[in-house]
């Protein structure tokens, strides 16, 4: 019988000193954490190390977003100030967003960005209740003057995660970003990729670590609490994943040679274990608002590589669901004795029994 688990199952006590306000010098120096999923054992390495980790016939799994320059700063034309932080761009001059002001902006209602630079206008939607509302959820529904995406090229900030407590620096347009990102969307980077040179993955290719590629457009969703007291009653937010057809080969061919199948963080997980919920792993392009606990059956991934998240979280569940919630809650504790640096510019973690 399933077990119920509670959300203060996945809480642990985390100094404040270990959550990275800034990333390591290099991308691959940061510390490895390796649990093997089978015995529970724990070994302390250097992330470098994830080349002898990995055989010839694994493929690693990425996703390939690509944050956006999602903040930006602004007023109303009474004068109020406003922050917005784009959530998901809908066309080209249309948007989902979070608004931080005063008082919520109407329908019609006309924002002014940064220094004068553009406008935009608070769209009215008809529901299917034939009722009209400027809101979709917690979201606005915005309609831009110029192309958005010209529009934050120009004025947008790095969305920062909101445990990094400094403003973005030059650093992080490069450092929040991985060195594969190619496909524009997302809010927050699949922070496990965020450790991979081009001199690393060469490495790997050297050795014949295949890699393959997903998109999930992270959303500033991944950030929100789990605010009741049974997981079970948790609604999980919902993005957009692409799982492509060559994804789909590659795996199939990774299984027949006796590899495995590594997902490159929960975003990945997320989006295979989407695609392969009818039973086989397909080619999916959609909306996905799957929501991994202890007791998930997984239908294509062997092995994980992530960062360590944040206390009662839905991807520390995930997490638990993958290796084990003893196993996982050890690791945790492991890593919090040992001053491991936590959550997006932190240290990672690989999963994976041991097939040496």
């Amino acid at each position: 019988m399933k077990k119920e688990y509670q959300t203060q199952d996945f809480d642990f006590d985390l100094p404040d000193a270990l959550i990275a306000q800034t990333p390591c010098s290099e991308r691959s120096a940061s510390r490895l954490l390796h649990l093997d999923r089978q015995s529970g054992l724990i070994a302390d390495r250097q992330f470098i190390d994830i080349v002898n980790l990995l055989n010839s016939d694994d493929l690693l799994v990425l996703n390939n977003t690509k944050v956006i320059p999602a903040r930006v700063y602004g007023e109303k034309f009474t004068g109020g100030k406003i922050e917005m932080l784009i959530e998901r761009v809908t066309g080209e001059l249309t948007v989902l967003a979070h608004i931080r002001s005063s008082k919520s902006p109407k329908p019609e209602a006309q924002l002014r960005l940064y220094a004068k630079t553009a406008e935009v206008t608070v769209e009215e939607r008809q529901t299917y209740g034939a009722e009209v509302t400027h809101r979709e959820g917690e979201l606005f529904a915005l309609r831009f003057e110029q192309p958005v995406m010209e529009v934050l090229e120009k004025i947008g900030e790095i969305p920062l995660p909101p445990y990094i407590e400094r403003t973005p620096d030059a650093t992080d347009s490069d450092r929040y970003q991985t060195v594969f990102a190619k496909s524009p969307g997302a809010v927050a980077a699949p922070t496990a990729s965020l450790h991979f040179s081009e001199e690393l993955l060469e490495q790997l290719a050297n050795k014949g670590v295949q890699t393959s590629e997903v998109t999930l457009h992270v959303g500033a969703g991944t950030f929100q609490p789990v605010r009741v007291s049974q997981i079970s009653e948790h609604i999980m937010h919902s993005e957009r994943a692409t799982v492509p057809q060559e994804t789909v080969d590659a795996i199939a061919a990774c299984k027949a040679r006796g590899g495995r199948v590594i997902a490159v963080g929960t975003t990945v997980v997320r989006s295979l274990e989407s695609a392969a919920r009818s039973g086989a792993l397909q080619s999916f392009q959609g909306e996905t608002d799957i929501f991994i606990t202890p007791g998930f059956a997984f239908q294509v991934i062997d092995g994980l590589l992530t960062n360590f998240h944040l206390p009662e979280s839905t991807l520390i569940m995930l997490v638990s669901a993958f290796a084990g919630y003893e196993s996982t809650m050890a690791a945790y504790q492991h890593a919090v004795s040992g001053e491991f640096r936590f959550f997006s510019y932190g240290d990672a973690m690989l999963i994976l029994s041991d097939d040496s």
